[in-house]
This record gives structure tokens, sequence and C-alpha cells, in this order.
């Protein structure tokens, strides 16, 4: 139950992943997190502003300790 897509690039205009669009604080509790916590913040992932270079970040895969 993650939105994890191994793109884990923090952009620096939004805070958030290039990936999965999670801050770092979310990317990093989010093993500690309940099941309702994590739906409450996949839930909302789709409002995040995006930088735009999800397209340019595709093929940096990296690795996410989040993906569980």
């Amino acid at each position: 139950e993650s939105p994890c897509v191994n793109v884990c690039v923090i952009e620096a205009d939004t805070g958030y992943c290039a990936g999965c669009y999670r801050t770092i604080a979310e990317i990093a509790g989010w093993a500690g997190m309940s099941s309702d916590q994590r739906r409450a913040i996949m839930a909302g992932l789709s409002e995040r502003p995006r930088a735009g270079r999800r397209s340019t970040v595709a093929s940096a895969r990296g690795s996410c300790s989040s993906r569980r």
C-alpha cells in the first residue's frame, strides 16, 4: 500500500517527490503510519502541484525504502 514508483527525486520548487508526490517527511514516516493515515495521504496526492519534470525523471530510478 504505497504510491512509490521508484522515482525518488524531491523537486526543489514543490518539495514533493517527482514519482509519488509525497514529502520527505511522508516518505520517511510511511512505514510507521497506520493504513488510515496512508490512505489519507494517497487521497490527496492528485491535488498536489506538479513540477512538470516527471517525464524527464522517469528513467532516473532510485531505491525508496518506503515501498512496502
